[in-house]
């Protein structure tokens, strides 16, 4: 039997609710495993679990490689896109995102199971464009038809708000070193210090871990 398969071969073929899928599977238990690997052909490629088995070893390993090869790829920041007939925009200004807003945002973005739930907050239905900009709706909760968003492209929002929360900490960190310091004791001074050094190797540990995720 000769099957079909349908190889991505841009991120952006790959939909959110596919890589949730996988990311759920793989555990440490299952990591390097003939059972990941054909969950992963499986899942990417649209076929039946049942006849992966008919395909050639050397045909598994090669989409195997290709498929690795499409998540190395740098994404980058997509402000707008269409969807099932709707066009979304990332919300046009950060600095007038809401405390709701930035609260769901913080928790989902933690948890692959919830990204559509972060992506939910960023990218909204534009409901007015005029010229280059937009203005989207207000945030209602959950999309869950977001779960369809290309992958590419959440990749891309989740890397550009890292980086944008990551160096307003440092800003806001610098400026407090500087500032704060003036007013208070030396074993205030100490343990502020002490308390920059813990959040500046929290965000240090967080950025090794970024490349892990994605892979």
């Amino acid at each position: 039997m000769k099957l079909n398969l349908q190889v991505p071969d841009h991120l952006k073929d790959i939909k959110l609710k596919q890589y949730q899928k996988f990311i759920k599977l793989s555990t440490k238990e299952n990591e390097g495993s003939a059972f990941l690997l054909h969950k992963m052909i499986e899942i990417f490629c649209d076929v039946n679990l049942k006849d992966i088995a008919t395909i050639k070893y050397a045909d598994v390993q090669k989409v195997s490689k290709h498929l690795n090869k499409i998540f190395e790829v740098k994404s980058k920041l997509k402000t707008r896109f269409k969807l099932n007939g709707i066009e979304y925009g990332f919300i046009p200004q950060l600095d007038d995102i809401t405390l709701g807003e930035y609260i769901d945002l913080d928790n989902y973005l933690s948890d692959w199971q919830n990204i559509h739930k972060a992506m939910s907050v960023l990218y909204r239905p534009i409901k007015h464009i005029k010229d280059n900009r937009y203005q989207i709706i207000n945030y209602k909760g959950t999309n869950d038809d977001l779960k369809d968003m290309p992958l590419d492209l959440v990749f891309g929002s989740i890397v550009f708000f890292w980086n944008l929360k990551n160096e307003l900490l440092k800003t806001t960190l610098s400026y407090l070193q500087k500032e704060i310091p003036k007013k208070l004791t030396f074993q205030q001074q100490e343990a502020f210090r002490q308390s920059g050094d813990s959040i500046n190797q929290s965000m240090e540990s967080l950025k090794a871990m970024l490349p892990s995720l994605m892979k």
